[in-house]
């Protein structure tokens, strides 16, 4: 049983959460539940970074900053991974200083106290200080802080096979069987 969580931010990789939610549709024999929490910020960047608003298309739930009767705001509901894409230095410090004052810390507070998965993809460069000790503290705590570094060893030919390349990483450290996405790894062709 997967069900799954992911935040959108506001930070800037809207292509990230696009094609981790593509993946999503793809892989839905795997996945029970999807809920999402996108902040307003995280819209517009979406429609300025791929000039649109397909994230008002996707088939899975969508919940308000502030919908603290969301299912995942509580550990009974037994999301085990939630999913920040692309994850702010302003969402991650919340998230490692404990501040639970929306639905996305609220939700990765959940996780880590239930000990379950919490991925951030990290955007932003460069990291200062606080960033790499928050980095620190989230991970101490369980989580998993998983760059928006892509590789480049299988010559990707547009952005979207450039974003696979995290993506399909995120999917692995969620525990998702990728066969159905393209291959991006060390040694292997598209």
């Amino acid at each position: 049983m997967n069900k799954i969580v992911v935040s959108i931010t506001g930070a800037s990789g809207s292509i990230y959460a696009k094609c981790l939610l593509d993946s999503f549709l793809k892989l839905s024999d795997q996945i029970d539940a999807v809920g999402i929490i996108m902040s307003d910020n995280a819209k517009v960047v979406w429609e300025t970074e791929l000039g649109n608003k397909d994230y008002t298309t996707y088939p899975f739930d969508f919940y308000g900053k502030h919908d603290f009767n969301a299912p995942f705001a509580s550990g009974s509901a037994q999301y085990n991974t939630m999913i920040v894409i692309p994850c702010s230095m302003g969402s991650m410090g919340r998230i490692a200083a404990g501040i639970s004052d929306d639905l996305s810390t609220r939700a990765a507070d959940v996780i880590l106290k239930e000990r379950r998965k919490l991925i951030l993809v990290a955007r932003e460069t460069p990291y200062n200080l606080i960033h790499i000790k928050n980095m620190e503290t989230i991970t101490l705590a369980g989580g998993i802080i998983c760059p928006a570094t892509p590789s480049f060893y299988s010559k990707p030919k547009t952005i979207e096979e450039v974003a696979y390349t995290v993506v399909n990483r995120i999917l692995d450290l969620a525990g998702l069987d990728t066969k159905k996405n393209p291959s991006f790894r060390w040694g292997s062709s598209n």
